[in-house]
């Protein structure tokens, strides 16, 4: 490969999309500078000489980092410098690595190391799609055993148009945001987010996306050619043929009596024991082959599994291909939780809750593209026990950041706003057993939660997964993936959304890609399958209860003019203090005026609104107020009846009868009630203690 700077373009929606090599990063294999506008992305590829010994994986690694510079920014925090990856980083490289891992021949066993690193952002474009993009193409330049060149784009659609990678500004007024990966015949991944669209309107946006797509490659075939880059040779693991020729015919048995067996568990402990017999029949002629006897056995499965659903139209568990397992969902499981429910499908279980928050504990997000606060989180956990195993627990991975996100975005677009639902809202899904889609159960179980909390959700969400088994020309697609059908077949798509339409989609395939046939009729099947388990959902509970839970914090919005935000602070944050500690209320105010005022009981927020009230009000004529003397005049005193607000009480005012001098009736300090009895056209307010006093009698 030529080692000298080479550069290609193209115009994408009025703005230029460039790829160069050659000039930075010559030691890596494979290094890429790809632009977008003022996005800047630098992807290297790294490959191990010799392939792993004793793995039976294919060893890809994709680390995505954001460097603060890249916005001018420095990291907050005491070091001053970049961490460990944010939640953004990790579900990058999680979206960079889904549509490249498919195009690897799964016999590859040398370790390649993807990094991508973000230079510059102009925070409207976001660098994920670049990057994906930019990774294909460092791959195709490091000689990769690659079949074939990716590109990613996103589509957005604003007022009817669809929109090929839309700014930042202008996703805020997009009805969906979906991400497309492809090569240049078919589509290889798919991610999205979208407030309750039709299937037709997400198969259209895949079309488009993936028209798009096919340019983006050609650009990349381009600058391979430039830059004379060319596939290297590899050797494959492959296991002794001898070894699997004898293996096969002996452990055929144990395989054909466990696809038989229904029960995961059970058919489990059958595979078990064909292994172990295997193993020790062989142990004398093939000494330490453990591993390969069992790849050997794991083969074996798998293809008698693909066999089954390709000729025998069956399924392990005995469905039908459109069958979804039993269904059961309690809610208000939990005592002290503001809502929790269990939703089981099957061997999969999701004990999911819901809890509300105050605006204090609202989670800071310090972006590249700016710092916000995020009001709605869920996050999943899974546990080794879910599925029998022993495992030691480390921090969150990378598949359960993954899911957790998954499931926020399909519950994200039917939450209420923060003027009708001004609560932080958590949710933690808790995965109790797992034999396929547990992220899919999570946003049935966190819809009921919702519910269960009294949370105003406008419909309810559920969601299903979709598998794949595709040979040739000849493929099935069926509902309601299991574990076994999930690894050993070859899409797994998950579609969540209400009964108006989907709010979400993630597409991650183990095939070169897929037809739009194909891709229709599984949204066509998850549409079904979502109504059918929606039904069970609101069997259980029709809608979100009339009331919050009692255990969750009252919370209150109240808007006061900006002019007047001193007053409630005071000087020094002297007035605000004393408020939240007469009452016991937390009060957050932001610079438009709006106040929320939040406390533990109902009691303490309508104290904290009553005195907020009384510091920001208006003097009403007619109203009688008790303020402060301020200043002494010789035709009368002027009283503070409320904050920064004086009045003139006339001299004439001031008592019954003939007053001869102000001081014989107040002094500068003392505190008197009087009546508001005008309010000219200035704004001057005009007081009388005089009415006050003949009101009393």
């Amino acid at each position: 490969m030529e080692n000298k700077k080479q550069s290609v373009s193209v115009e994408l929606n009025g703005k230029t999309l460039k790829f160069e090599s050659g000039e930075l990063a010559k030691q890596a294999q494979g290094a890429v500078i790809a632009s977008y506008a003022e996005t800047v992305v630098l992807a290297t590829v790294g490959i191990a000489n010799q392939p792993r010994e004793a793995i039976d994986f294919f060893p890809l690694t994709v680390e995505y980092r954001e460097r603060t510079y890249a916005a001018g920014k420095i990291p907050g925090g005491f070091f001053k410098r970049e961490g460990r990856p944010r939640e953004k980083e990790v579900l990058t490289s999680r979206l960079i690595d889904r549509p490249l891992r498919p195009l690897f021949d799964e016999r590859f066993r040398n370790e390649i190391q993807v990094m991508v690193t973000v230079l510059s952002v102009d925070t409207q474009n976001d660098p994920d799609v670049l990057s994906i993009c930019a990774s294909s193409l460092a791959l195709g330049l490091a000689g990769a055993p690659f079949a074939k060149m990716v590109a990613g784009v996103r589509v957005g659609k604003i007022e009817g148009q669809l929109v090929l990678n839309p700014t930042m500004d202008e996703l805020k007024n997009s009805c969906f945001d979906i991400i497309i990966a492809g090569t240049k015949d078919a589509v290889t991944m798919i991610e999205g987010g979208s407030a309750e669209v039709s299937e037709e309107e997400v198969l259209e946006a895949i079309k488009f996306g993936h028209k798009h797509i096919k340019d983006i490659v050609a650009l990349q075939e381009e600058l391979l050619k430039k830059c004379g880059a060319k596939p290297n040779e590899y050797a494959f693991a492959a296991v002794d043929p001898a070894l699997t020729q004898e293996v096969e015919a002996f452990a055929k048995k144990y395989v054909l009596e466990a696809v038989k067996v229904i029960e995961k568990k059970d058919r489990e402990k059958v595979l078990d024991n064909g292994i172990t017999e295997t193993v020790t029949h062989f142990a004398e002629k093939y000494p330490e082959q453990e591993k390969s006897i069992k790849q050997v056995i794991d083969k074996m499965l798998e293809k008698e599994i693909r066999r089954l659903i390709l000729e025998e139209n069956k399924r392990l568990d005995g469905r039908t291909f459109d069958q979804i397992r039993d269904i059961s969902a309690q809610v208000g499981v939990l005592p002290r939780t503001h809502g929790s429910a269990v939703f089981t499908r099957g061997q999969t279980q999701a004990l999911v809750t819901t809890t509300l928050g105050t605006m204090d504990d609202r989670q800071i997000m310090d972006e590249l593209e700016g710092e916000y606060k995020k009001k709605f989180m869920l996050h999943y956990n899974f546990p080794p026990f879910a599925t029998g195993e022993v495992k030691p627990l480390r921090g969150t991975g990378r598949r359960e950041i993954g899911h957790g996100a998954l499931a926020e975005r399909s519950l994200s677009p039917i939450l209420p706003g923060e003027e009708k639902f001004p609560y932080t809202i958590r949710i933690v899904s808790d995965i109790l057993e797992s034999n396929g889609s547990s992220s899919m159960a999570s946003v049935c179980g966190g819809t009921l939660s919702l519910m269960d909390a009294g949370v105003p959700i406008m419909n309810p969400v559920a969601g299903i997964s979709i598998g794949l088994v595709l040979e040739k020309d000849k493929y099935a697609t069926f509902t309601d993936i299991s574990g076994h059908e999930d690894h050993y077949g070859d899409m797994d798509f998950k579609v969540a959304g209400t009964q108006n339409g989907i709010t979400a989609i993630q597409l991650d395939i183990k095939v070169e890609g897929l037809s739009y046939e194909i891709l229709s009729e599984a949204l066509t099947k998850a549409k079904t399958g979502r109504l059918h388990i929606l039904d069970k959902m609101t069997a259980v509970l029709p809608a979100s209860r009339k009331d919050i839970s009692s255990l969750a914090p009252k919370i209150c919005i109240i808007q006061i003019p900006t002019d007047k935000i001193k007053y409630v602070i005071g000087p020094g944050g002297k007035v605000i203090k004393k408020i939240i500690e007469d009452t016991k209320a937390e009060i957050n105010i932001e610079d438009d005026g709006k106040v929320f005022v939040s406390g533990p009981n109902q009691e303490s927020v309508d104290a904290a609104v009553e005195m907020i009230g009384y510091l920001t009000a208006d003097a009403e004529i007619g109203r009688n107020y008790k303020g402060k003397v301020t200043r002494l005049m010789n035709f009368g005193a002027f009283v503070e009846i409320l904050p920064g607000k004086e009045g003139l009480v006339h001299i004439s005012q001031l008592a019954e009868g003939r007053t001869e001098k102000v001081e014989d009736v107040v002094k500068e300090g003392d505190e008197i009630e009087v009546k508001v009895v005008e309010i000219d056209s200035q704004g001057r307010i005009n007081l009388s203690r005089k009415a006050v006093l003949r009101e009393k009698k």
